[in-house]
């Protein structure tokens, strides 16, 4: 079984905050199964954006493990926006998280290319 988006959100963020990043919700999706997209600003104008891995990118190892990949690398902000503000018109039940961090890490279990 699946961990329950906004407790994977609430541990993500306590990560971030135990690695020294700051983190925050900037749109609170579906509690139980919402998509978790995650915005790491750079705070030098650009930022990732990680979202989540295809079906494919699952096996019978990690099943119910969250995996994501990275859907933008070091882009302008604006850019990342219009990315994040497309996928809500698409799923308005998703979750988008920042984090801020100079070196860019996303403090991610796991990201499949």
């Amino acid at each position: 079984m699946r961990l329950k988006s906004a407790i994977w959100v609430s541990a993500y963020l306590r990560l971030c905050q135990v690695e020294g990043a700051f983190a925050a919700v900037r749109h609170r999706g579906a509690e139980d199964a919402g998509a978790i997209f995650v915005k790491i600003s750079r705070l030098d104008g650009t930022s990732d954006l990680y979202g989540p891995a295809p079906q494919t990118a699952f096996d019978d190892d990690h099943p119910t493990d969250r995996a994501f990949v990275r859907s933008l690398e070091r882009q302008p902000d604006e850019k990342v926006e219009e990315r994040m503000t497309r996928e809500l018109r698409f799923d308005p039940d998703a979750w988008i998280v920042e984090a801020e961090d100079r070196a860019g890490r996303h403090f991610l279990d796991r990201v499949v290319a």
